[in-house]
């Protein structure tokens, strides 16, 4: 009797300390739930978005398909992802300030607070990823590095850059990708590296040197801007992966859900049928899935600190991914780009989302 005594009164000791929790427990984790959704969590980036009711962007603004200004109107696929996020904050696309940064700066700017997210054509690496301490949501082009070199020049693969130059962006994994593949190949060159973009594809342009490396979407929509465009060329080699999507800064859940979130339901609205013409009479489908995306069934997006129809805004205002890659880049641009890896998983490409479950 003893021992069960002892065992009775050890358990009636341990109760109220499972009661009490560890500090920031118990309240706090009932308040996270509940019919209304939970609240954004304090000292999130998200809250601070709210607040100010606007949303800052970092993007390049001199890629044409991607972020480009013209006429102080700024355009592409990465723009987009920008107006994606405002509208299912704010029911609002132009509820945005973009902020134009070079490849030197834009990780300093969000760290620093200078910008909410990025939206600019932005690798995916291990590195970072985590030391550098970004967070990267899912990825909205995958693409590949190349070489642009004008079309007289004789050159027809890196080999015939042997003692000749390349321009490129310093502060880039493409700076990196071709100096590991040059050093692989035994070719000795010279790299021309410039701050930003402009000076670097100017550089090539004048002269300066006799290839231009960088993503190849890059290069296609930057080779439309040049004075003669049917004069260069794209050589047919890929010197990397380059994985690009919008990014967030580290440690910070709720925000990098919603940036997340918010560019899978792109990808999902595609897969699904939802398109910007029939969003709207998604809330009358007889299907589940429909029913929970747009927020008339179940509080996915409340339980996020958004709104339930967070999606559905989101779509109704730039479009499902399909839309927003064939208008800025695809059969609907000047581009003419096809789908390839950026097609939907079922149609053979890469675009995959988890489900709005």
């Amino acid at each position: 009797m003893k021992k069960w005594a002892l065992i009775v009164a050890l358990g009636m000791g341990v109760l109220p300390l499972a009661a009490c929790g560890a500090p920031g427990g118990g309240d706090e984790v009932a308040q996270s739930g509940g019919e209304e959704g939970a609240a954004p969590a304090s000292g999130s980036r998200l809250q601070t978005v709210l607040d100010r009711g606007t949303l800052i962007c970092g993007v390049d603004g001199g890629i044409p398909g991607f972020s480009f200004v013209e006429d102080g109107q700024y355009s592409g696929l990465d723009v987009d992802t920008c107006k994606a996020v405002a509208a299912a904050l704010f029911d609002d696309p132009d509820a945005v300030e973009y902020r134009d940064l070079d490849s030197t700066e834009r990780f300093e700017a969000l760290k620093g607070g200078e910008v909410d997210m990025l939206a600019r054509n932005t690798t995916w690496t291990i590195s970072r990823d985590t030391s550098v301490g970004m967070e990267f949501a899912p990825t909205t082009f995958y693409d590949g590095q190349g070489m642009l070199v004008r079309a007289d020049s004789g050159i027809t693969d890196l080999e015939g850059f042997e003692g000749k130059s390349v321009c490129v962006e310093t502060g880039t994994t493409t700076e990196l990708n071709l100096t590991d593949q040059m050093r692989e190949l035994g070719v000795t060159f010279e790299p021309q590296t410039f701050q930003d973009a402009d000076a670097a594809y100017a550089a090539y342009e004048a002269g300066s040197c006799e290839g231009m490396t960088s993503d190849k979407s890059q290069l296609v929509a930057r080779r439309s801007t040049l004075s003669n465009p049917e004069e260069h060329e794209l050589l047919d080699v890929t010197m990397s992966k380059e994985p690009l999507g919008p990014v967030t800064v580290n440690n910070d859940s709720a925000w990098f859900d919603t940036v997340k979130w918010v560019t899978y339901a792109l990808i999902e609205a595609e897969e699904l049928g939802l398109t910007s013409e029939n969003i709207g009479q998604a809330s009358s489908s007889e299907d589940p899935n429909v029913l929970r995306f747009v927020g008339a069934e179940g509080t996915l997006g409340e339980d996020m600190g958004l709104p339930n129809d967070f999606a559905a805004r989101a779509v109704g205002a730039v479009g499902n991914y399909g839309e927003v890659f064939e208008r800025n880049l695809g059969a609907g641009s000047v581009f003419e780009l096809p789908r390839d890896q950026n097609a939907q998983w079922k149609d053979g490409g890469l675009m995959y989302s988890p489900p709005f479950r």
